[in-house]
């Protein structure tokens, strides 16, 4: 058992608009199962990059362990899979590589494709066993549930489940619950370290809370209050200390027996006064140190369209293709007005192609695929890396309102400072936020999303679903995270 300990670190990117953290400090067991949490863009991929050494930050950074980082930088797609593993672990042991692949149901043959042929989950299932087929290290795992179809997430969170020494970024609520004995937590103001998995840690979140804003509210008329008793404290003082320096009316003013009187009422008065102040400037203290990591989460709004016929989309017989490999065969389902379907399979079974032939794209298929005259669709892509130049740009090529695509990125907890950047700079789950507001600002008779909470933290996958469940568009969503599909999803069409 060795520790991490971070006193006083303060890091902020050259030319950024704030820091990232300021005067932070914690400590972790390298023993530990950690699920890191929070917000988009507050800094969990850079606090991993600076236990990796990559950045020169002020305070102190201490630990006797070696790191490794997933996922891994690739810089050629094209090349064999194997020669990519080779490429990012040059001391790696085949069949090593081949039980972790085992373990994660891969065939060992994707060794031998080349790597941009893999669907995104083959990809990252491949680094993933990469990185498990190392020892001695402390893992620092950065969302690797991305892509990863239902089935794997299962597999991948059995297997953690028996390891330790990891750091964990997910959004995955099932998914932390079932391999993490500990949660670092970027709030609002702090950092701070839990015992417990996700929802031991957001029960406790949730009741701090609500104590919180209970405390806010008693301590609001506590002030008010107050500062009406001192008001009238202070007209009293006032007008007692006129009477004391000749200032009053009382006829027996020059009695020294009445001075002396008055003096002591003035005195206690402005006595009384002070408290009252005090007391006043408490309270004021005690309510600034609450509210401070509140998650305030803002209603979403969407205005979905309904088409006059009840069956938009009808699919029978559809069978996918890629050159001569078919991946997929003889599908059937309706998409009927009010449906939130949910494409469900592992990775690489034609998910994301039946999306594409659905929207018309240039997909080799067999079957038919019926359409509701002027059906209108909104889209959001799995992929993000098309994205960059300004928000103001991007709103305008896509035809936006430019207010209402902003408002919504707002109540997604984008600040007025992220406007001011290019989408390239953003994180990934804001990037993947400047792709949903887009959907809500469009009026769609059906609302086609690709993986859509990639990326995405969990307080903003809580404040989609309740938008899903308020305006009931009609949907058709390829997810994988569990709970997010429980809680929203109406039918499941099985591949």
């Amino acid at each position: 058992m060795s520790l991490i300990n971070v006193s006083g670190l303060t890091f902020y990117y050259d030319g950024s608009y704030d820091n990232i953290f300021e005067e932070v400090s914690f400590q972790i067991d390298t023993d530990w199962k950690l699920g890191f949490v929070g917000r988009n863009g507050k800094g969990k991929t850079t606090f991993l990059n600076l236990l990796l050494g990559k950045y020169e930050y002020k305070g102190t950074i201490s630990s006797s362990v070696c790191f490794d980082y997933f996922p891994f930088q690739i810089s050629d797609r094209e090349k064999d899979t194997i020669a990519v593993v080779e490429e990012v672990y040059p001391e790696y042991e085949f069949w090593k590589i081949c039980r972790e692949l085992t373990l994660l149901n891969v065939d060992a043959d994707v060794l031998y494709r080349p790597f941009f042929t893999l669907s995104n989950g083959e990809q990252t299932k491949v680094m993933l066993a990469v990185l498990f087929s190392k020892e001695n290290k402390f893992l620092l795992i950065d969302e690797p549930t991305n892509h990863l179809d239902m089935e794997t997430r299962i597999l991948v969170k059995e297997y953690l489940n028996k390891k330790q020494g990891f750091i964990l970024v997910s959004h995955d609520r099932t998914f932390l619950d079932g391999c993490i004995d500990h949660v670092l937590s970027i709030n609002k103001c702090n950092i701070e370290v839990v015992q417990g998995n996700f929802s031991t840690w957001w029960e406790n979140k949730q009741r701090q809370d609500a104590y919180e804003m209970a405390e806010n509210e008693r301590l609001k008329k506590d002030v008010k209050r107050l500062s009406q008793a001192a008001k009238r404290t202070s007209e009293w003082a006032d007008k007692v200390e006129s009477t004391k320096i000749g200032k009053g009316s009382l006829k027996y003013e020059k009695s020294i027996h009445t001075r002396a009187y008055v003096g002591e009422k003035s005195r206690r008065m402005q006595q009384r006064r002070k408290n009252l102040e005090n007391r006043q400037q408490k309270a004021l203290e005690e309510k600034s140190g609450l509210l401070k990591n509140i998650e305030s989460v803002e209603n979403l709004k969407l205005i979905p369209l309904r088409h006059y016929k009840n069956v938009l989309v009808n699919v029978e017989n559809l069978s996918l293709y890629y050159g001569d490999r078919c991946i997929c065969k003889d599908m059937n389902f309706k998409i009927e007005n009010g449906d939130r379907i949910v494409l469900q399979g592992r990775n690489g079974c034609g998910k994301s192609s039946i999306m594409k032939a659905i929207l018309g794209n240039e997909i080799q298929y067999t079957g038919k695929i019926e359409m509701a005259n002027g059906l209108k669709i909104s889209y959001v892509n799995q992929d993000t890396s098309f994205l960059k130049g300004s928000l103001k740009e991007y709103a305008k090529e896509n035809d936006l309102d430019e207010s209402l695509f902003k408002a919504l990125l707002r109540k997604l907890d984008f600040s007025r400072i992220q406007f001011e950047k290019k989408i390239e700079d953003y994180s990934g789950g804001q990037k993947k936020k400047v792709l949903i507001a887009k959907s809500l600002c469009e009026q769609a008779h059906l609302y086609i999303w690709d993986e859509p909470l990639n990326f995405i933290d969990v307080f903003s996958r809580m404040q989609i679903e309740s938008l899903i469940k308020e305006f009931n568009p009609t949907m058709l969503l390829v997810e994988h995270d569990k709970m997010f599909v429980d809680n929203i999803g109406t039918k499941a069409v099985k591949m």
